[in-house]
């Protein structure tokens, strides 16, 4: 039998490999683990880390550290993490540790619980698309978290991956985290996080063999922290250990897609009864509805101080490809764009995006505060959909998905 297949598609499996991390004294990890830099406003930093100079925001957000008048992208925003940062190290407070490990990351929302595997993911990979995308990035963005992770010679925060959802590592997990977890504490919000570091060989080589066998890794959350990352590696031409990125790894069948609202600001001219007259021919409207979503090509819509059901119609919802008939390209395709203006929701001030984590009743909020003129509340993308765009190559539409819950930085860190 021919060698040639198996080599192949050898060559286009996913690569992941032990790290030795830095992470928080178990004692101190509620103290020390924040929520990501990028959920929150600088102001809203601030107050959180107030009185707790553990506060990983003082790495993640160390602009709140300094003259509230520092532009967010100047020299000193970085020093300052940097300087944060070893002063956590230096004071013990975050540990590297002695030896490579893949770990187990665990969250517990409400009902909701969710395993991943933390591990260094192949910067190489990402440029070759093994590990997938499915967004548009942001230069500004990208930036900063490339001057983040050149200044502080680390990654402080993991990119979200997803894999498709294996028997036999599943198996390993729910063995696993049957034992007692080296961090454990439940969060501000209510969410409990979890960690065990995997370090015998034989465990760790079975996760890496596991891994060869898996095609490809999707880019769930982390977009400019996995292109910063992949930009390291570039500039460094791989010395060190810059080729890989810090990522927790989750099966599919783990993972939480919350929906992402809309909240359109005005009715572009148009009066209440002309636009809902457009609404008819697009969808078949429901005046006795409800805010929240039981299936696809399905919306919630808050206006008059009521919601409505708008079902798309079928003859829309015919899409040729993936990313064509995810709901929130469907609404742009024929709500947002022709009958509101907004032909560009990535730039526009008309539009605002509300993550699911909110509800529903802060769109009503907006809407009868003056802050809105009608809400859409949307049907969640499914992880399925978010797979199926990233495997051909397609992007989603902006605000297309709200992972929760959200991973904690400071968990763990890569030194790069």
């Amino acid at each position: 039998m021919s060698l040639l297949p198996a080599l192949f598609s050898a060559r286009f499996m996913a690569t992941i490999k032990p790290f030795a991390a830095l992470r928080p004294a178990s004692e101190l990890a509620a103290s020390i683990c924040e929520l990501p830099y990028d959920v929150m406003s600088s102001a809203e930093a601030r107050d959180l880390a107030a009185g707790n100079p553990l506060s990983f925001l003082h790495v993640s957000k160390p602009e709140i550290d300094l003259p509230p008048e520092t532009g967010l992208y100047e020299p000193a925003v970085y020093a300052k993490a940097k300087e944060n940062f070893s002063a956590l190290i230096a004071e013990g407070a975050i540990r590297q540790d002695d030896r490579p490990c893949f770990y187990l990351y665990r969250q517990i929302m409400g009902q909701h619980t969710q395993t991943g595997i933390v591990a260094v993911a192949s910067c190489e990979e990402y440029l070759q698309g093994i590990i997938k995308k499915h967004e548009l990035t942001r230069p500004d963005k990208e930036e900063d978290r490339l001057r983040h992770i050149e200044t502080l010679d680390a990654q402080t925060g993991p990119v979200f991956l997803v894999y498709r959802a294996v028997d036999e590592l599943e198996d390993f997990i729910q063995k696993k985290t049957a034992g007692r977890p080296e961090i454990d504490f439940t969060a501000p919000d209510g969410v409990r996080h979890s960690s065990w570091a995997i370090g015998q060989a034989g465990e760790v080589d079975f996760i890496a063999r596991a891994f060869a066998g898996i095609p490809s890794l999707y880019i769930a959350d982390g977009h400019h922290r996995s292109a910063a990352a992949a930009r390291a590696f570039q500039a460094r031409k791989g010395a060190g250990h810059s080729a890989w990125f810090l990522s927790v790894i989750f099966p599919h069948t783990h993972v939480q897609i919350l929906p992402y609202n809309r909240v359109v600001l005005d009715l572009n001219g148009q009066s209440p009864e002309a636009l809902l007259k457009k609404l008819e021919t697009i969808f078949t409207i429901n005046p006795a509805g409800s805010p929240q979503r039981g299936r696809k090509h399905e919306l919630g819509f808050y206006f008059q101080g009521r919601w409505s059901t708008l079902a798309f119609k079928p003859s829309l919802t015919a899409a040729q490809n993936a990313t064509e008939e995810l709901d929130v390209a469907l609404l742009q395709k024929h709500v947002l764009g022709p009958l509101f203006g907004i032909d560009d929701p990535r730039t526009s001030k008309r539009i605002n995006f509300v993550g699911g984590i909110r509800g529903t009743a802060e769109l009503e909020k907006l809407v009868a505060t003056g802050n809105g003129a009608c809400a859409f509340s949307m049907f969640p993308t499914s992880i399925e959909d978010l797979m199926a765009v990233a495997d051909a190559g397609g992007i989603m539409p902006p605000k297309s998905t709200w992972f929760e819950p959200k991973l904690r930085d400071g968990m763990f860190c890569h030194l790069v």
